[in-house]
């Protein structure tokens, strides 16, 4: 019987002491934060979720893992892709969870590369995405203007989105084929995609223009803008992400 693949998601670190109501003897203590929606979806979709902390050595972790979920969070370090470091407020971000955090920020990118030089499917959400396109030598829009489309939406998780919120597909990419010619998603981003990344393609984009997908034609690594652990739907990338890395292993198998 062929095993389940393992489908590492990566989090966030800060202290207990923003959890309210947390005693306070531990307030100084560190703690681990995964969105638990991820692992109960790719559960649902057929994987074995994995967290990885900081301290899973990207390389080693790969070794083991069949795919790798980039997850959403605070805006990437600007001084990675040229962008204006004045933003950077010195803070640390054990203590504020919306502070660029450099240590979550090279893991990230330590993993990224593993993966992709081993051939494991990656799946970047909201932050991921923008994340995997810098990694990959790309750059950010650093603050969208106000437009017609809803992107920093008021709406709480778990949502379907705003109607306005419609992303387009490129005829013949992954992304239409998973998700076809178009889908309304939700939205929570405040930055995009700008360059991209070497190999990276758009193949999708809202009515004004900003990206919403990227990919990597012939390769199983895909971006998404939104956040497809919090569509109240299934969402097909937790289903793409499980499928390509259930593939990876059969693959793996028969050698």
């Amino acid at each position: 019987m062929s095993r389940k693949p393992l489908i590492g998601i990566t989090g966030r670190r800060f202290r207990l002491g923003l959890i309210a109501g947390a005693d306070d003897r531990y307030g100084e203590a560190c703690t681990d934060s995964f969105m638990s929606d991820f692992a109960t979806r790719i559960a649902r979709a057929g994987g074995v979720p994995v967290h990885l902390p900081y301290d899973a050595d990207p390389r080693e972790v790969c070794g083991w893992l069949s795919g790798v979920v980039i997850s959403g969070g605070q805006d990437v370090h600007p001084a990675r892709w040229g962008g204006d470091t004045s933003v950077v407020r010195d803070v640390d971000p054990r203590r504020d969870t919306h502070a660029h955090d450099p240590q979550r920020d090279d893991y990230e990118f330590a993993l990224v590369r593993a993966a992709l030089d081993r051939g494991i499917p990656v799946l970047g959400v909201c932050r991921g995405m923008q994340l995997l396109n810098v990694a990959l030598g790309g750059t950010l829009v650093a603050d969208l203007p106000p437009g017609p489309v809803p992107h920093l939406s008021p709406l709480a998780a778990p949502t379907d989105g705003d109607a306005g919120h419609r992303v387009r597909f490129e005829p013949g990419s992954t992304a239409a084929r998973i998700f076809g010619d178009s889908a309304v998603t939700n939205s929570w981003h405040h930055q995009a995609v700008d360059r991209c990344g070497a190999g990276l393609v758009v193949t999708g984009r809202t009515p004004d223009g900003v990206v919403e997908v990227v990919e990597t034609p012939g390769a199983p690594v895909l971006g998404v803008q939104w956040h497809p652990e919090w569509m109240e739907r299934d969402d097909p990338a937790l289903t793409w992400i499980v499928d390509e890395s259930s593939r990876r292993r059969e693959a793996e198998n028969d050698h």
